[in-house]
């Protein structure tokens, strides 16, 4: 076998601060998650009739109806709509989680640890 096989440049001490980033990092990663839980983000559809709100972490808080949706007694319609409001929602929570994250899969990256 090669000398220095399976060792890293520097050795512990070297290992020693990558393991405080990653640490470091995990703290972030658990408060960027947190708030997450808490953003929302809001798409709607069918020019606004049908709204869903949604946390970062992809959860459904509330959906709302306009009533005057209901008039109309088209039952697929409705469906439809509240399906496209979801799914645009889901779509902003992505991004928003993309967003926060960002930061971070750059650091992992940095220390060879990208995903």
């Amino acid at each position: 076998m090669a000398k220095g096989y399976g060792r890293m440049p520097g050795g512990k001490k070297n290992q020693g601060g990558m393991m405080a980033q990653v640490q470091a990092m995990q703290q972030q990663m658990e408060i960027i998650q947190a708030q997450l839980a808490e953003e929302t983000v809001t798409a709607s559809a069918g020019g606004g009739v049908v709204k869903v709100t949604m946390t970062g972490q992809q959860h459904c808080r509330a959906v709302e109806i306009d009533p005057a949706l209901l008039e109309d007694g088209d039952v697929e319609m409705l469906q439809d709509l509240v399906v496209s409001a979801i799914n645009l929602a889901q779509e902003k929570a992505t991004q928003l989680a993309n967003e926060r994250m960002g930061p971070l899969a750059g650091g992992l990256a940095g220390m060879g640890l990208g995903f």
